[in-house]
């Protein structure tokens, strides 16, 4: 798989997969939740900054739901973390979390320049803002935060409303790449 689509889709389901049974919800640090309560995605999120995790739940992570996570995530560890971290506070059942991180992934495009780079790419965190808004018009400002280990790209995460639709990231979700160019790995 495309490294920059392994990163971008990796972020997308870890960040932007639950879309249902939404509540609203202001705690500002809560780190324990009650699925289903959150603001919006990026992960399971609250407008005023945190997130829930580690949600009590009746739903397990069936074989069924596992398979269809495999497909989602580049390994079978982040799939099962990001089940029990976040997907449990969804308030979906594991499979329902699963379908609705595959709708996820299809709403943001991943800029052509990146999909499969045949040779490592050296962009700032802005240029690549700039790339992604230029082929998803419909990413409201400040919807998307670019995530760095040291001057290397490791998530684009997008925000987005319990419908799907882009929108503004709330409080406690920023860009952290240093102002220089990052590096992109070429795609192997």
């Amino acid at each position: 798989m495309v490294r920059i689509h392994t990163v971008l889709t990796a972020t997308l389901v870890a960040f932007v997969a639950l879309a249902v049974q939404a509540r609203h919800h202001h705690a500002t640090a809560d780190r324990s939740g009650q699925a289903g309560t959150f603001d919006y995605y990026v992960w399971p999120q609250y407008d005023s900054g945190g997130y829930p995790e580690n949600c009590a739940t009746q739903f397990m992570l069936s074989a069924d739901a596992a398979d269809k996570g495999r497909t989602l995530y580049p390994s079978e560890r982040l799939m099962q973390h990001e089940w029990k971290e976040h997907g449990t506070c969804s308030g979906l059942d594991a499979r329902m979390y699963f379908n609705m991180a595959d709708r996820a992934i299809a709403v943001v495009k991943i800029p052509a320049a990146l999909e499969a780079p045949h040779s490592d790419q050296r962009l700032t965190a802005e240029r690549i803002v700039n790339l992604f808004y230029s082929v998803n018009p419909k990413l409201s400002e400040n919807a998307m935060a670019v995530a760095c280990n040291r001057s290397e790209l490791s998530e684009v995460r997008v925000c987005l409303t319990r419908d799907l639709e882009p929108r503004s990231c709330g409080r406690g979700v920023h860009s952290n790449c240093p102002g220089v160019a990052l590096d992109i790995p070429a795609s192997r």
